[in-house]
């Protein structure tokens, strides 16, 4: 390894909702477990070093005015699509900056549909999505993605095209990869998914942040390069932020290729006079896509290797706990409902255990699944080991 994955950072104090937040009002690590953050969706590895000097490089000149953003900011978003995903015909003008992914949820349902329409969305749902429908006055219709024998997420085609059609729904929200799920869904699945979509005339918001992290073997598909129409029918929205984690900077972008739906997701993020860039983020952004490939590369290798490391522990050792390996993302989803019932006890009381013993993960039913909970991956794998070594003895007992 080139790069530094090993260092143990104490994150605690240095403005990190991961470390210094726990997410139950309830309970607290007990005496002699210090904690260890696996829960928010960040990372706790050093950020890459390109990142860092691009960032450098700018507070050389120590003023930090208005500005509009540079050609290389658009060069350096191109650049990248074109790298990592084989992307052709991307232009600035199809590329508009956003605070946030839900931001620009928030732009296109306020774009496209009114308060009390209803949204088809798969199920687990990111609990971001959860908040804005909610936030916005829209209404969720949740079409759940099915588990196979081999335990694989899929989706429902007939499933969402009978509640696209039950609902008179024309506004869709797509993941791709999945969060929580961790599917990287072939291209089959996008082609058929958007025919579904267009049969029933529906706007697109593609959700597509976690697109960089993808596990050797699999290929993310952008959505919008499945067909012509699914380049005019989708909003995409991208960011380096879980790639790099540098969600503190601030820093989204949406992909728009027709006009209509560009001008108008434009409009909106426009009106609230707060949708404006960071220099400095412009700037990270800059130095992660144009020099940070590498330490990508290596960063995904290291998720696999715990990816593995973590799904083997619990297969020998968690009896009744069922995940699906993720294809994409850094987050492992897992399903205690059986664990549970032959221990005669609850999740919450499991999730409670968990942070008893320091490993501070996430409430999974949040996310639209009862009995489960969500883990973060991205951090040391010396940290990893010893949260699953704490889990067997003081958790899963």
């Amino acid at each position: 390894m080139n790069y530094d994955f090993t260092t143990v950072l104490d994150r605690a104090g240095h403005d990190c909702l991961a470390a210094d937040i726990i997410p139950f009002d309830d309970v607290q690590p007990d005496p002699g477990f210090d904690e260890i953050p696996m829960w928010v969706a960040d990372m706790s590895f050093p950020a890459a070093p390109p990142i860092l000097d691009a960032i450098r490089k700018r507070m050389e000149m120590p003023n930090f005015g208005y500005f509009a953003l540079p050609k290389e900011y658009y060069s350096a978003i191109i650049d990248w699509h074109k790298t990592r995903n084989g992307v052709d015909g991307l232009e600035p003008k199809h590329i508009g900056y956003e605070n946030g992914v839900l931001g620009g949820l928030s732009s296109a349902l306020q774009a496209f549909t009114a308060p009390g329409e209803k949204i088809l969305v798969h199920s687990p749902t990111y609990v971001g999505f959860t908040h804005t429908f909610e936030d916005t006055g829209r209404v969720a219709v949740h079409s759940p993605l099915v588990r196979g024998a081999d335990g694989i997420w899929r989706m429902d085609f007939a499933d969402m095209d009978r509640r696209l059609k039950e609902h008179k729904i024309h506004f869709a929200v797509f993941c791709s990869p999945h969060n929580p799920c961790g599917r990287v869904w072939e291209r089959r699945e996008i082609e058929e998914a958007m025919e579904v979509y267009r049969a029933n005339d529906c706007v697109v918001f593609s959700d597509e942040i976690w697109s960089d992290i993808i596990m050797p073997g699999y290929r993310h598909i952008p959505t919008q390069s499945v067909s012509e129409d699914a380049k005019n029918r989708v909003i995409a929205l991208y960011a380096p932020s879980k790639t790099f984690s540098l969600a503190g900077l601030v820093g989204s972008y949406h992909v728009i290729y027709n006009d209509c739906l560009h001008d108008r997701v434009q409009h909106r993020g426009v009106l609230s006079h707060y949708n404006e860039p960071n220099i400095l983020s412009v700037h990270a952004l800059i130095g992660a896509y144009r020099d940070s490939g590498d330490w990508c590369d290596e960063m995904i290798q290291v998720i696999d290797e715990n990816l593995t490391y973590a799904c083997n522990f619990i297969r020998e050792h968690f009896p009744g706990v069922s995940v699906m390996r993720p294809q994409g993302t850094y987050m492992l989803y897992l399903d205690c409902g059986d664990w549970c019932a032959a221990h005669g006890t609850d999740i919450k009381e499991l999730q409670k255990r968990g942070i008893r013993c320091g490993v501070i993960w996430q409430d999974g039913e949040a996310f639209m699944m009862p009995n489960t909970i969500r883990m973060n991956l991205a951090l040391p794998k010396s940290r990893l080991v010893e949260a699953m070594e704490r889990l067997r003895k003081y958790a899963f007992v």
